[in-house]
């Protein structure tokens, strides 16, 4: 199984898309500053997660979020991720 993420850095707040397939083992990688792209922007918190039986179909899913024409449907996950919940 592998996975696309999205990650909130708690320092400033900004997003982060990702493919793995071990998403508690890549948080920790990223909150360790092992990962040259978001080390200055750590700590990070996992808001969502997409699971995938190929690695292939993760890897489009996140190239998609992270392109011009994906960002549309990444902000909308990210609204609805960071939305309360209204358990009541």
């Amino acid at each position: 199984m592998f996975f696309v993420y999205i990650l909130q850095s708690l320092k400033d707040s900004g997003f982060y898309v990702g493919m793995s397939k071990n998403i508690e083992k890549r948080l920790a990688r990223h909150n360790a500053g092992q990962v040259k792209s978001t080390s200055h922007r750590r700590p990070f918190r996992v808001i969502y997660q997409e699971p995938y039986s190929a690695r292939a179909e993760a890897r489009e899913r996140e190239k998609y979020l992270k392109s011009y024409k994906g960002s549309k449907e990444k902000l909308t996950i990210i609204d609805s991720a960071m939305a309360p919940s209204s358990n009541g």
